[in-house]
């Protein structure tokens, strides 16, 4: 029979078949799916030309109204309709009704008179063949129905009564009537809708509970397949198949056409690697790849296939070092069987790992780099594998099956090796599979291989780009940090952008935003080198306009093509206020928190850093604590094809968004704007809440340059912590300031020295004085009377730190709040 509804019920008649062979022909075959609430779920062309009714009206509607099974013939009709050996075969048989119903759980076959679509009450009646298959597992599928035409092997096939009376439904066991595969390869094609899961759980539940058949008598059958298996040659090592002999359907080969057969054996094969070939590598992800490759062995070559690979190659360490040995660790990494669900689950769970004992034929698949083939695990052997294995019974499950480990391998080195079995009652794996098995690992190993230096790279790219964007501290003084990095698509994404935050003396807070030209490794580095010539001059204390000059001369003794983007900005959150330059940037969004209202800077723009010889500028702006910043690179708002206007304007309106918190509102306009599918450049976001710091939080004084003021300055220290509420503090604050405070006065000239101390997170305190040097921490003896003041600090101190700016310098240092000497 031919499960192709539209190609044709007389073509591929075998060779040397003449008329009296016609059951070795085909006729169209109808199937049909029923869900579980016994509604039509697939249906077929062949079901359409067999019982009037098309898909469209089919599908939904439940099988018993479309495969009418109710209601008897009438006495006077039956007789005129069919001899008296049909009778059995009248109404709907008690199986099919009962199959469509639900009240079976096991393969059912046999003959009814079924009356036509549109003409339930009338006479006229299809005498059809049907089998019907309860599916399992999950899904809403719950019953396949086969279904064919009794008459066209009257009417077509030239069969007389007497032969047609001896025509009945029945099943084969898969393992005596070849062409499996072809019937998993065919039904998709009969239901076009049907996923491949579907049709593969389907396909193993109809080998399971075996073929339909064509049975003449109790000895004579003719299967219902696709296409018409072959006798092997005497002597080859694989079980050979049951070639039923008929009277009226044989199958034998004609003579002279062995050579045929065994070429017809070969393009089996070479189909199934074929297809297998088309259908591994689509994806570069390895662990896609993994399942694709697993899967494609079963159930048309085993039926079971389990993966494992060396903990180098899953990790994407790079390409594995040297041969595997006893001490090489392998994962399972995917299982692929068409046994009962959850069967293998406990013994041979996916994500084990493990290495594989000596003795055991899978270490000398995986030591040897060759395949090893068991024809029939026995009794013996299974216990012998199964005590390799602590806690382990394997026996009830490799026990009587066919075995094959092939290696996985790429330039000659073994990645792992894949198990294959089949079970007892399927054909053992013979020398022409063990061959077929070599050929599947090695395109296998290939693809994985493939699929491995991808991950490598990827993992490298990762490493590299993560490595030069900074972990930015989400609270700074006076400010709330969040951002945002998404790689481009290009070139291993990595790219240009990036974004920092860095700590300044007196609170502040150096925000920065740049992207490098271009994209790939030298994007990258000079990135890297940009962002570092950077956190240098912010440390500095330089100016946003000269640290602009400073990194465009950088950018152009790094090469003449080496050109960046490049906003800076300063938060000072005790005056409340940004001072900005921008050089080639596109300018940043502040959301106002008073009205909520968005607007872009007006920035002077400047040109890139490496352009050379353009003056820039900076400009102050005044910032209202709740206020937002938002800085961002171009990959957020640019589209080709676009103005970028209409990107700058979506973002000023996202940016004003109202979310419950920070990361929350960069998510926001990350959605928003992060639409258009393909993005190939990279994005970069940094947003900042200017929270600002109160007045009555930061106390000042200036001291005189004399050495009696250090006293004066721990009694200030002392009286302000305490009217903070924060006498634990106390004690460490007033040891810290005095060394301080005595380095200042020691080494300051004429002019004042000023005190600041700031309550924020943490109590950070700063001496300034008219002495541009930055102090030098210096080694002191146990008789020195000096050199210990810097010694002190970095050791009670959380942090500390000097910066110059003109004439003066800063040393300032930081203490915990509930520090305690």
């Amino acid at each position: 029979m031919d499960f192709g509804d539209d190609r044709g019920s007389t073509r591929d008649t075998p060779p040397g078949h003449g008329a009296g062979d016609a059951a070795a022909g085909r006729i169209p075959l109808a199937v049909v799916v029923v869900d579980r609430t016994g509604l039509v779920s697939h249906w077929s062309s062949g079901a359409r030309r067999l019982f009037g009714a098309g898909r469209e009206d089919a599908v939904g509607r439940p099988a018993a109204d479309l495969l009418p099974v109710s209601g008897a013939l009438p006495e006077e009709a039956h007789d005129a309709a069919m001899p008296d050996a049909y009778t059995r075969y009248d109404g709907p048989g008690p199986d099919l009704e009962a199959s469509l119903d639900g009240h079976t759980g096991y393969a059912t076959a046999g003959r009814a008179r079924l009356a036509a679509h549109g003409d339930p009450e009338g006479g006229e009646r299809l005498d059809v063949l049907w089998w019907a298959y309860p599916l399992v597992g999950p899904g809403p599928s719950r019953l396949l129905v086969l279904a064919a035409d009794a008459g066209r092997l009257r009417d077509e096939r030239g069969y007389d009564d007497e032969t047609a009376e001896r025509i009945s439904p029945g099943f084969a066991r898969h393992t005596e009537l070849p062409a499996s595969d072809e019937l998993e390869r065919r039904l998709p094609e009969i239901l076009p809708n049907m996923g491949p899961g579907l049709s593969s759980r389907i396909v193993a539940q109809v080998l399971e509970l075996g073929y339909p058949v064509l049975e003449f008598s109790q000895s004579e059958r003719v299967p219902v397949t696709p296409y018409w298996g072959v006798p092997r040659r005497p002597g080859r090592r694989r079980a050979e198949p049951v070639v039923p002999q008929q009277r009226s359907a044989s199958v034998l080969v004609p003579a002279g056409a062995e050579e045929d057969l065994e070429y017809a054996a070969v393009r089996e094969r070479l189909e199934f690697l074929n297809e297998v070939s088309s259908r591994i590598g689509s994806s570069l992800d390895l662990g896609e790849t993994i399942r694709e490759v697993t899967s494609a062995a079963v159930p048309r070559f085993a039926d079971f296939a389990g993966t494992h690979l060396r903990a180098a190659v899953l990790a994407g360490e790079g390409f594995p070092d040297g041969p595997p040995d006893a001490s090489t660790v392998m994962f399972r990494v995917w299982v692929e069987h068409n046994d009962e669900p959850g069967r293998w689950d406990d013994t041979v769970p996916v994500g084990e790992a493990f290495a594989f004992p000596e003795h055991t034929p899978f270490y000398k698949c995986m030591v040897t780099g060759e395949p090893v083939l068991i024809p029939r695990v026995t009794e013996e052997l299974s216990e012998r594998i199964s005590g390799e294995f602590e806690k382990r019974d394997l026996r009830p499950l490799i026990g009587g099956r066919s075995l094959l480990i092939v290696p996985l391998k790429a330039r000659n080195v073994v990645l792992g090796f894949m198990v294959l079995m089949r079970r007892p009652d399927r054909p053992a794996f013979d020398d022409m599979d063990r061959t077929t098995g070599a050929e599947l690992a090695a395109r296998a190993g290939l693809v994985l291989d493939n699929a491995r230096m991808y991950t490598y790279q990827e993992n490298v790219a990762d490493t590299l780009q993560d490595s030069m964007l900074p972990q930015v501290t989400p609270r700074m003084a006076g400010c709330d940090v969040a951002t945002r990095y998404l790689p481009g698509t290009r070139l291993g994404r990595i790219g240009g952008d990036w974004f920092d935050t860095i700590k300044l003396p007196g609170s502040r807070t150096a925000l920065v935003v740049g992207d490098v030209m271009g994209h790939g490794l030298n994007s990258a580095a000079m990135m890297g080198q940009l962002r570092t010539a950077v956190q240098t001059m912010a440390a500095m204390e330089t100016p946003p306009a000269q640290l602009l000059r400073n990194l465009d001369d950088l950018a152009r003794r790094l090469g003449d093509t080496y050109l960046a983007t490049c906003l800076y900005a300063v938060y000072d959150p005790i005056r409340g206020e940004l001072h900005l330059a921008n050089a080639g940037h596109i300018p940043p969004v502040l959301v106002r928190a008073e009205d909520g209202s968005s607007e872009l800077l007006d920035l002077p723009t400047g040109a890139p850093v490496g352009v050379g010889g353009v003056a820039f500028e900076s400009v102050r702006v005044r910032v209202a604590p709740g206020d937002r910043l938002v800085l961002c690179t171009d990959g957020l708002v640019e589209v080709r094809g676009s103005d970028i206007g209409e990107g700058l304007a979506a973002l000023c309106e996202s940016a004003a968004h109202p979310a419950a918190s920070m990361d929350d509102a960069c998510d926001t306009i990350i959605r928003a704007l992060n639409t258009h599918g393909g993005r190939k450049d990279d994005v970069a976001l940094l947003m900042a809440r200017l929270n600002g710091i109160p007045g009555d939080h930061v106390a000042e004084w200036r001291l005189d340059p004399d050495p009696r003021e250090v006293a004066r300055a721990r009694r200030l220290v002392r009286a302000q912590l305490l009217a903070w509420g924060l006498p634990q503090a106390v004690e460490t604050a007033e040891l810290l300031v005095s060394e301080v405070v005595t380095n200042a006065v020691r080494h300051a000239g004429s002019e004042p020295v000023d005190l600041r101390v700031v309550r924020a997170d943490a109590l950070l305190f700063e001496v300034t004085d008219d002495e541009p040097a930055l102090p030098a921490m210096l080694g002191a003896g146990p008789h020195d009377e000096s050199g210990r003041g810097l010694r002190v600090v970095s050791r009670l101190a959380r942090e500390w730190g000097a910066t110059a700016s003109g004439h003066r310098k800063t040393v300032w240092f930081e203490q915990a709040v509930g520090a305690r000497g």
